[in-house]
C-alpha cells in the first residue's frame, strides 16, 4: 500500500510538471507572455482569453492523454495481454463481447489488486479504452453482476464520457482563469489604486477569486458526472438487461469505505462516496439508492 501512494505522489507531481512546460511552450510559441496592453494599464483580453484556454483545455486534455498510462500505473492495474486463467479468459470474452454489441473498438482489460469492490473505463479514444477491475469485485459478485458492471464501463467509452467530461472540465476552467484575472485587475485599479501593471492585490485577489470560482465549477462538473452515471447504468441494461445491474448496485450498497481510487480516476468508477447535505453536490456519483430506483422504472 505504501508502495502504491508512493506512485500515486510521484505521478501525480510529474503529471502537474509535464502538464505546465507543455502549457509554457505552447503560450510561448503562440507569443502570449503578458495579459496587460502595451501600455501596462489595462488588459488584453484576447491574450488573457487565449492563455485561459491554453491553460484550461491544455491541462485537461495532457492528463486525458496520460489517463490510460497514469492509471494502470498508479493502481498497478495488470493487463491481461493472454489469458492465463478461467475467470481472465471469461473476462476478455465478455468485454469483447460487450465492446462488438455497443460499437466501439476492443478495449485493454486489466485486474488490479484491491479488496474494494470496483471498476473503471478510461482512455482518450473510444476504440482504445482501457477497462480495468478490482480483485475484490471479481471474488464478491456473482459472474451475472460483474458482466453487468462491465456493461457499465464499456456504456461509458460508447458514450465517450472521458472525452466529454474533458472537455467540460477545459471550458470551466478556462472560464474560471479568465474571469478570477479580470475581477483580480478591477480589485487592483478600484480597490488597491494601482495604476500600471500588477501589484500585490492583484495576485491576492485573483488567487481568492480562482479558488471560489473552481469550487462552483466544480460542482457543474460532478452535476455532469451523476447524470453520466445514470446514461452509464442505461447502457449497462440495454446490453445485458436491468436486473443484473440492480443486484451489482445492490451489492455495492452493502460497500464499507471509500472507493479505493486516486482522485484522477474517482469519477470513472463504478461507485462514489455517499454524502448529504450540500456536500451531496460534491458528489461524483449519485446515490446508488437512486440510481437503482432509475433502472425500476424503465420498464
Amino acid at each position: 500500500m505504501k508502495t502504491r501512494f508512493l506512485t500515486r505522489i510521484v505521478l501525480f507531481v510529474a503529471t502537474n510538471l509535464a502538464v505546465l512546460v507543455v502549457l509554457a511552450v505552447v503560450l510561448r510559441l503562440l507569443g502570449v507572455d503578458r495579459i496587460l496592453d502595451a501600455q501596462g494599464v489595462g488588459l488584453d483580453y484576447r491574450s488573457l482569453l487565449i492563455m485561459s484556454a491554453v491553460i484550461g483545455f491544455g491541462g485537461s486534455f495532457i492528463s486525458l492523454a496520460m489517463s490510460k498510462w497514469i492509471a494502470k500505473r498508479a493502481m498497478g492495474a495488470q493487463v491481461i495481454a493472454q489469458p492465463r486463467t478461467e475467470v481472465e479468459t471469461w473476462l476478455v470474452g465478455t468485454v469483447r463481447r460487450l465492446a462488438a454489441e455497443a460499437g466501439i473498438g476492443m478495449p485493454e482489460v486489466a485486474v488490479y489488486a484491491s479488496d474494494d469492490m470496483n471498476a473503471f473505463a478510461t482512455g482518450a479514444r473510444r476504440n482504445h479504452a482501457l477497462v480495468a477491475v478490482s480483485t475484490g469485485l471479481l471474488q464478491r459478485m456473482r459472474r451475472e453482476e460483474v458482466e453487468a458492471v462491465l456493461a457499465h464501463e464499456v456504456a461509458h467509452v460508447a458514450n465517450g464520457d472521458m472525452v466529454t467530461l474533458a472537455l467540460l472540465q477545459g471550458v470551466v476552467n478556462t472560464f474560471v482563469i479568465f474571469l478570477s484575472r479580470i475581477i483580480g485587475h478591477v480589485v487592483d485599479r478600484v480597490v488597491f489604486r494601482t495604476e500600471r501593471g500588477h501589484g500585490p492585490g492583484f495576485w491576492i485577489t485573483a488567487i481568492v477569486a480562482q479558488l471560489v470560482l473552481g469550487v462552483l465549477a466544480t460542482v457543474i462538473v460532478l452535476w455532469y458526472s451523476r447524470r453520466r452515471e445514470f446514461r452509464a447504468d442505461n447502457g449497462s441494461a440495454r446490453l445485458r438487461g436491468a436486473r443484473p445491474m440492480i443486484a451489482a448496485l445492490e451489492r455495492l450498497s452493502g460497500a464499507r469505505g471509500p472507493a479505493a481510487l486516486p482522485d484522477s480516476l474517482k469519477a470513472f468508477g463504478i461507485r462514489g462516496p455517499n454524502r448529504t447535505g450540500l456536500a451531496r453536490l460534491f458528489m461524483s456519483h449519485p446515490p446508488v439508492e437512486e440510481r437503482i430506483a432509475a433502472l425500476q422504472n424503465l420498464g
